[in-house]
């Protein structure tokens, strides 16, 4: 990580900090959108920390970046392939060393964004952090002559960054036809119905939009935990509460879930825990969950389990708990992944493990 003589935020250490991933492909205005934002925070009087990821050796747009903005470059590599199990770990550095009161992820042009959500998630076992958006910078004119093809890698790629957004900013909207604009927002919406979506030039949006409390962050494809971690945790190779484990089933090749055929409004929902939680209580809550939550992952502490730290996969409505000894800090946390999740009902059973009624 570049040495920058950067003093650290002002954020206070129970503050979960928002996490915003800016996805599109080459040229649709990623970098622009992003130093909009970086403007914006210093304007707000708020520590905004960088990742950037380029495909090369050299990260050409990370020199338009201030000098005095804490940036971690993820080179030579995809977050979503070679240089995703590395995201977590500069998530957790920037963290550290600098406290940011916001983090801005810029993925390379290439990148499929459902596979870089599980690198931010199980950061969140370490930090207290929130994916709180994913926003795919559409390049209006690009997507009217993919979309005139109908196929190819180009065209799948730039609809499945669609797919993912929880918000669409179709950029240069000044080189495009009023006919042509209107087509490429129905080519839009036909892959993505719930994200707001606004036609934009050189990205001028609304930015305080993104301080938007509580907005689901997007999904998809995820993997399983990789073995390195700043926090050092040990996994065994067995265990759980109720003395079995169970593999997970749907996995693919290198352990990832496979995806669904659809993807609607897919979200991820973080919730820490305060205090320890009852097992039992917890194994009924996660039985209970609706089919369009697909994935559930996270580290529980068990009040009536000895030595009852845990980490726990959830995928297909099959459960698996680890055992495990963490070397560091580690949070209690769970996150939930699935297409039109009702928020609302799981965030209230979760509070109530913690608080359970009484008898």
């Amino acid at each position: 990580m570049p040495n920058y003589s950067v003093s650290p935020g002002s954020r206070s250490g129970d503050a979960i900090v928002p996490v915003h991933l800016l996805t599109g492909f080459l040229g649709s205005g990623k970098t622009t959108l992003l130093t909009r934002l970086l403007d914006y925070y210093r304007e707000t009087g708020r520590q905004a920390a960088v990742i950037m990821n380029e495909l090369g050796d050299v990260n050409l747009d990370g020199q338009l970046v201030d000098g005095e903005v804490p940036m971690s470059e993820l080179l030579g590599g995809c977050i979503c392939c070679t240089s995703r199990g590395d995201l977590g770990l500069e998530i957790h550095n920037l963290m550290e060393r600098y406290r940011p009161e916001v983090i801005l992820i810029e993925s390379t042009g290439a990148a499929n964004p459902l596979e870089i959500i599980d690198g931010i998630t199980e950061a969140a076992f370490y930090d207290r952090i929130e994916l709180r958006s994913v926003t795919a910078v559409v390049d209006g004119p690009g997507l009217l002559a993919q979309a005139a093809r109908g196929k190819g890698r180009t065209y799948k790629l730039m609809r499945d960054q669609i797919r993912c957004a929880t918000r669409l900013i179709v950029n240069k909207a000044d080189r495009l036809a009023p006919d042509e604009l209107v087509h490429v927002e129905q080519t839009v919406r036909e892959w993505n119905a719930h994200a707001p979506l606004e036609a934009s030039v050189r990205c001028t949006v609304d930015l305080a939009s993104f301080d938007a409390p509580g907005a689901p962050a997007s999904a998809g494809i995820v993997e399983e935990p990789s073995s390195a971690s700043p926090a050092g945790v040990q996994l065994p190779t067995g265990g759980s509460v109720g003395g079995v484990t169970r593999p997970l089933r749907g996995q693919g090749r290198h352990g990832r879930i496979e995806q669904h055929g659809s993807h609607g409004h897919v979200v991820a929902l973080t919730h820490y825990f305060a205090q320890p939680i009852d097992s039992e209580a917890f194994e009924a809550f996660l039985a209970a969950l609706p089919d369009n939550v697909y994935r559930a992952k996270g580290i529980v502490t068990f009040a009536d389990t000895a030595g009852g730290r845990f980490l726990f996969q959830y995928a297909y409505r099959e459960t698996d708990f680890l055992r495990i000894t963490p070397q560091g800090k580690v949070n209690d946390v769970a996150v939930f992944i699935g297409e039109n999740m009702p928020e609302t009902s799981l965030r209230r059973d979760l509070t109530e493990l913690e608080n359970p009624p009484a008898p």
